[in-house]
């Protein structure tokens, strides 16, 4: 009987079992880890071949010796195959942070003699300071996303956007930013989304970054960036890796790619909670905007199932009563952990303007009253009651100052 071929898994399907092709040939059930930071060498003339292959940025060919681990280690490459099947690209090539993976990318992009840089904002406060920085060598325009055509010029290596941004989750429409970028690759920052709700590639992105941190390994304690890309730009990243030291530790590459298992039905109930917990502030009295891609008039482009399979699972909200309003409802939360990062388990909120963004140009920082919470696991009614009573605390205390400002003004 002829081979009956079976269609291409669906996402959850990949996450559990994209990058572990090979383990019944290896007699076993789950990953080994594979902590070796040399590897024999069976001779001068192959381990010298193998070295040139694996410095330039090749894969392991057939007779290869792996030589060293800033050059390959399988570990890493199980986990960048799943992440790469996962973004539905060839390759994916992991660092050790998300920063690493950015500064890759743009190492990359300078090095070929095209250090122009165009970028859209908001972006990951880190991202954007580097290229406002300069440090790299690259330059950089900021233009708004109708303007990416003319922002172009012929030392432009990338474009740079990030959708849905960091904090505030403005939507952009990737075809178009594609289509304006024309023969410029296209780097998109995919963490808040995830490969469960968007995956850039499909849409012509020549690089998919996240940073593995948050959803991706999704349990607080693992630091971790991919780029998932084409064969051309993932040899040119390793080579990168190999020259600048930017790998990613072999366990956590493992518990990366153990944390992809339970993606998609992490990012789904997180969501799920995200949307009651967006339309309930969105009613707070002290609460004067949401930021959430599922609230009415926030998907102008309507992009929620057209790029989007849904609007995720972060929400970033400003507080009446400004700065003060804000730092002191961030300050006052007891089940949500006031912290950076985001996408894991447990519920985080911050204040962008102060941490994340901090580095950002002022005119271009996120406002003083916006706050940005990451929704975790937790049943969502108590979240919503932590929310309030913090929310309450500062709405008090706006209500206080006011009367205390007043009696001063009236005793004059």
């Amino acid at each position: 009987m002829p081979e009956t071929r079976m269609p291409r898994p669906r996402p959850d399907t990949l996450a559990v079992h994209a990058g572990r092709e090979d383990l019944t040939g290896l007699g076993v059930h789950v990953p080994p880890i594979d902590l070796s930071t040399t590897n024999p060498v069976p001779d001068v003339d192959a381990g010298g071949a193998s070295y040139d292959n694996l410095a330039s940025g090749g894969r392991p060919q057939p007779g290869d010796t792996l030589v060293y681990q800033r050059l390959w280690n399988p570990t890493v490459a199980r986990a960048e195959d799943a992440v790469a099947a996962l973004e539905g690209c060839e390759e994916a090539v992991a660092f050790g942070s998300g920063m690493a993976a950015v500064t890759a990318c743009l190492i990359a992009a300078v090095s070929a003699g095209t250090p122009h840089v165009v970028a859209v904002r908001p972006l990951y406060g880190g991202t954007d300071h580097v290229l406002d920085h300069g440090l790299l060598g690259t330059t950089v325009t900021w233009t708004t996303a109708d303007a990416i055509a003319a922002a172009i010029t012929p030392q432009t290596g990338l474009v740079v956007v990030e959708t849905p941004a960091n904090p505030t989750l403005e939507l952009l429409d990737l075809d178009d930013v594609v289509r304006q970028a024309g023969a410029v690759p296209v780097l998109v920052d995919n963490t808040f989304a995830t490969p469960v709700l968007q995956q850039p590639r499909r849409h012509g992105a020549a690089l998919v970054m996240h940073s593995a941190t948050k959803y991706l390994a999704g349990h607080g304690d693992v630091i971790a960036g991919v780029v998932a890309t084409t064969p051309e730009w993932a040899r040119r990243l390793r080579a990168v890796r190999a020259l600048t030291g930017g790998l990613v530790h072999p366990l956590s590459a493992y518990l990366l790619h153990r944390g992809l298992q339970t993606l998609p039905v992490r990012v789904r109930a997180q969501q799920a909670s995200a949307q009651v917990i967006a339309e309930h502030l969105a009613g707070h009295p002290a609460v004067a905007q949401v930021h959430y891609p599922g609230l009415p008039s926030q998907d102008p482009q309507g992009l929620l199932g057209r790029q989007l399979a849904g609007p995720g699972a972060m929400v970033a909200f400003a507080v009446r009563g400004g700065y003060a309003a804000a730092a002191a409802a961030v300050s006052r939360t007891r089940l949500i952990t006031h912290a950076v990062s985001l996408g894991g388990v447990d519920s985080l909120i911050q204040h962008p303007a102060s941490l994340t963004h901090r580095p950002v140009a002022e005119s271009a920082r996120p406002h003083a009253d916006v706050l940005r919470l990451s929704v975790g696991l937790e049943a969502v009614a108590d979240l919503v009651a932590d929310l309030d009573q913090a929310l309450d605390q500062a709405l008090d205390q706006g209500a206080d100052q006011a009367r205390d400002a007043a009696a001063s003004a009236s005793s004059r």
